[in-house]
């Protein structure tokens, strides 16, 4: 039986990272098929929605295309890489070097968005914004819960988080997204899309982060915006 994750990028787990194959130039940056298409929308919802100026880190950062695309536009704001897999590491340090002046991009850094003390990785104290695209849904439901908890430890007061994907509301799914689920259960149990009401404001709330505003994007994705009370 052919392999149906032949093509990815995997992770030190053997999973795929991402659902797509990507291409990498000899430089070292790799290119996310989906981040092409939506770089454009999201950083226009990031640029009115999140902070311009002051310090963001960035969740799971992949490829490294978000950050270059957003940072290159606003040179007030600085804009911190991280990340579990090497390979992805290794695209953002070359996303990094590619930028040079045009973009204030920092690190990749090494955190484990799991563990309860991100200090340990490097990352900066308090931070004025905390994004994070594509990446609950292909992860166990511990990324989630440790994402809205450290954002809560890490935002300043009024700092915001921006999460950009695929989300259930109150139980309901669209039909894409429902099967994109059950895709993803099939392939690893611990991943599927995750519920805005039902999963994560309760995590919010308990980090102390307010609903700021929900963005219908594409292809049946949201942008979820909160606020760190």
């Amino acid at each position: 039986m052919a392999d149906e994750n032949a093509g990815y990028q995997q992770a030190a787990s053997g999973n795929p990272l991402a659902l797509e194959a990507r291409a990498e130039e000899p430089d070292g940056r790799r290119f996310s098929p989906s981040i092409g298409r939506n770089k454009d929308v999201v950083r226009n919802v990031f640029l009115q929605h999140m902070p311009t100026t002051g310090r963001v880190l960035e969740i799971a950062s992949g490829t490294g295309e978000h950050g270059a695309h957003i940072a290159a536009e606003q040179p007030g704001l600085t804009w911190v890489y991280s990340d579990i897999d090497e390979a992805s590491l290794a695209s953002q340090a070359a996303w990094k070097a590619f930028a040079g002046e045009r973009a204030t991009l920092e690190g990749p850094l090494t955190l484990d968005v799991t563990t309860a003390d991100w200090t340990a990785s490097g990352a900066p104290h308090p931070v004025d914004g905390v994004f994070c695209a594509n990446m609950i849904h292909i992860a166990p439901f511990t990324a989630a819960k440790g994402l809205l908890s450290g954002a809560g430890r890490y935002l300043r007061p009024g700092g915001r988080l921006m999460l950009y994907g695929p989300f259930a509301r109150n139980g309901d799914l669209a039909p894409s997204n429902a099967r994109f689920s059950d895709d993803l259960k099939r392939r690893n149990p611990d991943w599927g899309v995750r519920d805005l009401e039902l999963e994560l404001l309760p995590l919010a709330k308990a980090a102390e982060l307010s609903l700021h505003t929900v963005i219908d994007m594409p292809a049946n994705n949201l942008c979820v915006i909160f606020e760190k009370v």
